[in-house]
């Protein structure tokens, strides 16, 4: 399983030009997931994110959790970020869940971020989505198991 975490003052995800959820200032989450991650892998990660200590506190250092300073999270699934490129320019995603596997564990992902008490947005799972977002410092972090 893998994170890509951007803190942001604002992102919000379309589908098909409707925008299916928003957030204000927080984290953009990316998440990708292998045909070998668990649910304990999904709620070790959740966990670690909510306690993820981005946030500027009052002197600008990142301090802060997302429920220290009352933050959302977006949470958008990404196949593409289990690309593999070393045998040529077109990559692979083989190594990326299939959807049947995925979906599961996405959706484990996002109750486990619910139930430690944060707000959650999130995009359509499997659908060509837009998203949007204003980042925050630039604060990109990227978690694995």
């Amino acid at each position: 399983m893998k994170l890509v975490v951007q803190r942001v003052k604002k992102a919000s995800v379309a589908v098909n030009g409707e925008v299916v959820s928003s957030i204000e200032k927080g984290l953009l989450v990316l998440l990708g997931i292998t045909g070998a991650d668990t649910k304990n892998e999904a709620n070790f990660l959740a966990e670690k994110l909510v306690k993820l200590r981005v946030m500027a506190d009052s002197m600008g250092k990142m301090n802060l959790s997302v429920k220290d300073v009352n933050a959302e999270i977006l949470i958008v699934s990404q196949f593409t970020l289990y690309s593999d490129t070393k045998g040529g320019n077109r990559p692979s995603f083989i190594t990326a869940a299939r959807p049947e596997v995925a979906e599961p564990l996405y959706n484990q992902f996002v109750e486990k971020v619910k139930s430690l008490g944060v707000t959650v947005g999130t995009g359509k799972f499997g659908h060509e989505m837009k998203i949007e977002a204003e980042l925050d410092g630039p604060v990109t972090i990227l978690m694995e198991n």
